[in-house]
């Protein structure tokens, strides 16, 4: 029977005008403070979550434009940031392995870069490879190969942050731009855009020659990222494990998505990753604080009938659906405008920090699962003042 009440509830919710929306928009002005509660709530959490993912996204912008199918890293490497580096002559082992078509170094350090407006000094990250063996896709960078060829010339990243100075903007309108990365005078040569991020205030790519120019003699020896390109229908799991047989302890060979993966795990296990998660459950509870007060008052005003649908013979569960009724449509229209203020809110920050935060699909439909539960929960809890209510107390 408690089956059947509940199934008829149910069917009543799709057919009928549903009696939760009849009663919660009953008093406009108390839906309307529980949907901004809601949307505030919404807007904590899509703005821990984006932080999050700005985070991990930004900590793996050289990892996903690598050009290759394997990385070589040293086994001390927890992040790119904080790699260590490792002898180039592994290399050599690897492209030794038949199906591994090409091995390439690339290096990966940071340098003081003094702003030429300012003369202020700021660290900025330093990308270097062999400009005849390409590793990253980003067209802007493989089409001014020819210009990092040239002595103590660098291409700047034009979505660097604004105290590295307005270069991106300068060399547009044709000015010269001339500073100093560690000491040594460079000359800006082009401007590509890879994006910055929490930890790394900018970018400049340069030819493994410059940066052995910036860094000494010994840096030219010491890689921090092998990139291996295998041949055309290459097993790329077995010719892994051929390759690691060959390379010594302190080197590992993975994927190229392994090491986007272990980066993002490495920033999410941070304090800085623990601190975004600690903050979307603050966000989930602040939401379910104020949907319960909401439905609470909501249950204990309309007391008398429920407590009338009760002598009627109606079931707890059934007038749960009711409560469960007014959660949905809570969780419907309170994430809407938390999602619409949350883009806006997201395209304020890119632009003022120049990190691009973008309003990904995954983080959206997540949001919205935790908005549901949140009002779920609130509903549940809500209940026990109307399992508590005897219809003869109330009459």
């Amino acid at each position: 029977m408690k089956l059947l009440n509940v199934k008829t509830s149910l069917g009543n919710l799709f057919v009928d005008p549903p009696l939760g929306w009849a009663q919660l928009r009953h008093q406009k002005l108390r839906l309307l403070v529980a949907l901004a509660g809601i949307a505030f709530a919404d807007i904590l959490i899509f703005m821990q979550l984006g932080f999050k993912a700005l985070l991990l996204d930004g900590s793996t912008l050289v990892h996903k434009n690598l050009h290759g199918d394997l990385v070589l890293v040293s086994q001390r490497t927890k992040s790119l940031l904080e790699g260590q580096a490792f002898s180039r002559r592994h290399l050599y082992q690897a492209v030794a392995v038949e199906g591994v078509a090409s091995a390439s170094p690339l290096y990966f350090s940071f340098g003081g870069w003094v702003n030429p407006w300012k003369k202020e000094v700021n660290n900025i990250a330093v990308i270097a490879f062999n400009p005849a063996r390409p590793v990253l896709n980003l067209p802007d960078v493989n089409q001014q190969l020819n210009q990092i060829k040239l002595p103590n010339v660098v291409l700047f990243d034009s979505q660097s942050q604004p105290d590295l100075g307005p270069v991106a903007e300068s060399f547009t309108q044709g000015q010269s731009i001339t500073t100093e990365i560690s000491g040594r005078r460079v000359r800006v040569g082009g401007i590509f855009t890879l994006g910055s991020s929490i930890f790394t205030r900018g970018h400049v790519i340069t030819s493994d020659w410059n940066y052995l120019r910036l860094f000494g003699a010994d840096s030219i020896d010491k890689i921090h990222v092998g990139v291996l390109t295998l041949k055309p229908e290459a097993d790329a799991q077995n010719i892994s494990k051929q390759i690691q047989t060959r390379l010594p302890s302190d080197v590992k060979v993975i994927t190229r998505q392994e090491f986007i993966d272990a980066e993002q795990a490495y920033w999410a296990a941070d304090p800085a990753g623990v601190i975004f998660n600690f903050g979307t459950i603050m966000g989930f509870i602040v939401g379910v604080v104020i949907v319960y007060q909401i439905l609470y008052s909501d249950v204990n005003n309309h007391l008398s009938e429920y407590a009338t649908l009760k002598a009627m013979g109606y079931t707890d569960m059934s007038l749960l659906v009711v409560v469960f009724q007014e959660a949905i449509i809570l969780a419907i229209l309170g994430f809407i405008p938390g999602f619409a203020c949350s883009i806006g809110m997201y395209g304020l920050l890119g632009n003022l920090t120049r990190i691009p935060i973008l309003m990904r699909l995954d983080v959206a439909l997540q949001v919205f699962a935790i908005t549901v539960v949140m009002c779920l929960v609130s509903a549940a809890v809500a209940m026990r003042r109307l399992q508590s209510a005897d219809p003869a107390d109330v009459f």
